[in-house]
């Protein structure tokens, strides 16, 4: 769209339809300067960024405390459909590797009383932090674009793999590094 805006006369692109079609344009770059944020933050082999918020317990909680084992940064909302059909395979998995592996569940756009009782409705037992606005906005520092995101952290603080949506081959990934 910017490279057809670019064709239009001086006096057309800058006219009275500029506020209309500029709302787009800028939408559509910082969508791709998101994603592209995004490819970079989360690429395998990338130093997951350190982050430290407040687990379920009101006691701040730092990612790097859980170094030397694989983590799985989940994070979810309780709006959202399909983070929560996702709970049983996850708790399935959390019980099939445990030791092996920690889970931790980065709430997102709720409030705190929202995320306590989603927590305990569904009976989640890994870790939880809240992402809270007046926190460090986790969210922003992995660029997350989508829920639920899985991003695995290995025992070293790197970046193994990212999945976003409720994706199959999240499990088919966690098979594979714990049957070894």
């Amino acid at each position: 769209m910017q490279k057809l805006v670019e064709l239009l006369a001086p006096e057309v692109r800058d006219g009275r339809m500029k506020d209309y079609y500029s709302v787009f344009i800028d939408s559509y770059l910082a969508q791709k300067e998101s994603k592209e944020r995004a490819q970079k933050v989360q690429a395998a082999g990338t130093e997951a960024p350190d982050f430290t918020l407040n687990d379920i317990a009101g006691k701040p909680l730092k990612l790097s405390s859980l170094r030397g084992k694989y983590v799985v940064l989940d994070f979810w909302g309780s709006w959202c459909g399909w983070c929560i059909k996702g709970f049983p395979k996850m708790k399935e998995y959390y019980a099939k590797y445990k030791g092996k592996f920690q889970i931790l569940g980065i709430d997102c756009n709720d409030s705190q009383e929202r995320w306590k009782d989603a927590v305990k409705k569904h009976q989640l037992p890994w870790l939880h932090v809240y992402n809270g606005k007046a926190e460090a906005d986790a969210v922003k520092l992995y660029a997350i674009q989508g829920y639920p995101t899985k991003i695995i952290v290995d025992p070293q603080g790197k970046v193994a793999k990212t999945f976003v949506g409720e994706d199959p081959a999240f499990y088919t990934y966690l098979d594979g590094l714990f049957k070894k």
